[in-house]
């Protein structure tokens, strides 16, 4: 029964990372911050298990979609080239940073954060250009590159809540955006899951786990997401870029919802 609940949410990770490029990091944290103390993990803990584990599942999810996206076409891979060395570094601090903080301090973060991006990409417009033509690049996407990736570390994401509305204002078309912040997502999961594991205080979790990461969890949801990725890639390429940013808006105000109920 447990195995089967991971590999759910590892299905509904994987049609979100493709849809909305952010590898479902969101949803995942919000029900294993629930889930994860009915299975052993202490309460005072199970916020930083959720985040850790989310991170951990999301190298697989997000390159799954990134794939998919590849395939169509969609993923500026400059863009990703110029964003690795500031993702990872980012993304390892900022796993460090919420390695220290207190459980329901990250709640309050993970849901403020989640009510803030969903407005912005409710109310901002992108700039009018024309998307296939342009590729960000430069020192300004590198630096962008490690604040996204360390407060990805501190909410459990991939990075594209933040990747995917940066793009777009910079003129890229909304599904090009999303194919990119996939591709990203990959480097930020590999440094934050690594970062969660290895700074963790010894015996942070009583079994089944490395440092913050419960292994159980994210082996079920990476898993089942691998196989789910592509079909949100077909949605977003059947979906306006006008609809998806209101796909986006909206699930980002529910999760935030959810997690102050915890």
């Amino acid at each position: 029964m447990l195995l089967l609940t991971f590999l759910l949410l590892g299905a509904i990770a994987g049609v979100l990372a493709g849809l909305l490029g952010i590898g479902g990091g969101l949803v995942l944290v919000a029900a294993l911050a629930w889930l994860l103390p009915l299975h052993g993990v202490p309460k005072e803990a199970a916020m930083h298990a959720a985040l850790a584990s989310s991170m951990a599942s999301i190298v697989l999810t997000a390159a799954s979609s990134a794939r998919a996206h590849h395939r169509r076409g969609s993923v500026l891979w400059p863009t990703v080239a110029w964003m690795v060395p500031g993702v990872l570094l980012g993304g390892w601090l900022g796993s460090r940073f919420a390695i220290a903080l207190d459980g329901d301090v990250l709640k309050w973060c993970v849901a403020i954060y989640c009510f803030v991006v969903g407005a912005q990409m409710a109310l901002s417009r992108p700039r009018q250009a024309d998307g296939a033509a342009v590729v960000p690049r430069g020192v300004g996407i590198a630096a962008a590159g490690g604040g996204i990736g360390a407060i990805s570390a501190v909410v459990g994401i991939g990075g594209g809540s933040m990747t995917v509305p940066l793009l777009v204002w910079l003129g890229v078309a909304p599904v090009r955006a999303v194919g990119t912040s996939s591709a990203c997502g990959i480097f930020i999961g590999i440094a934050a899951a690594a970062g969660y594991a290895l700074q963790a205080p010894p015996g942070a979790l009583p079994e089944h786990a490395i440092g913050y990461v419960y292994l159980p969890a994210a082996i079920g949801v990476a898993l089942a997401s691998v196989l789910a990725a592509p079909l949100g890639t077909r949605l977003a390429h059947a979906i306006s870029g006008a609809a998806l940013r209101r796909v986006f808006a909206v699930f980002m105000v529910l999760v935030g919802a959810s997690l102050l109920l915890w």
